[in-house]
This record gives structure tokens, sequence and C-alpha cells, in this order.
């Protein structure tokens, strides 16, 4: 069998973070009471979830030996701490407006928590299956 370069759980991981920062952008508009019918929502999660592949493949937690150990949790942390703004000014820059850097910092601490809850029940699911 040839060896693919991305593995399908690494995809489903991949896939599932973007899901976490869908929500997150989400309860983000439900808590400002704003409408997701325009699709504005798109501003906010295209470049976040830019910013998390970016941070989350500098930081390796896309990686099996890594997304599969509860000991490098801190690396989902410190990507979501680069994510955040690197997202921020992705989408400032797609606004074309300044960005805000208490928004870089609320994004921060809700998509790390989100991610980190996540990435805990990741790692508690494919270490049952491997015991």
């Amino acid at each position: 069998m040839k060896n693919h370069p991305v593995s399908p759980p690494v995809i489903f991981l991949i896939l599932m973070d973007g899901v976490v920062l869908l929500v997150v952008t989400f309860i983000g508009f439900a808590s400002h009471s704003s409408s997701l019918a325009g699709g504005r929502w798109l501003v906010t999660f295209l470049p976040m979830l830019a910013g998390w592949l970016a941070a989350g493949w500098l930081g390796g937690v896309f990686t099996p030996q890594i997304s599969t150990d509860y000991r490098q949790l801190w690396r989902v942390l410190m990507a979501a701490g680069l994510a955040a703004p690197l997202g921020a000014v992705l989408r400032g820059l797609w606004l074309q407006n300044v960005v805000m850097p208490v928004f870089a910092l609320v994004m921060m601490a809700v998509s790390a928590a989100g991610l980190l809850i996540w990435r805990l029940i990741w790692i508690g699911w494919t270490t049952r299956k491997q015991a």
C-alpha cells in the first residue's frame, strides 16, 4: 500500500479543528447579536482558519505522534496563540481596517479553549482505540 503524505486520521483531525474554529466564530457572532445570513462570518472564519493551519503546521500539531500525546498539548496552545493574531491581521487586511488587539486576544482565548477541549477528546479517542 502506498504511503500518503497526510493520513486519513490527520485529515479528520484538521477538518475537526476547522469545525471548532467555525463554532467559535458562530459563538462570537451570536454574542454580538450579528446575523450569520449575510456570510460576513466568513471574513472572520477564513482568516482564523488560515492562521490556524499556518501556526499548526509550524507547531507540528498535525503530526500523528504529537497530536496523540497529552504531553504535547502545550503546542496547541502555542499554535492558537500565534494563529489568532495572524488571523486578526489577515482579517484586517481583508476588511481594509485596523486590527483590534482586544479582538485578537478574545479570539486567542476562545479558540485556544475550544481547540484544547477538542484535542483532549481526540487524544482520548485515539489512545483508547490503540489500547
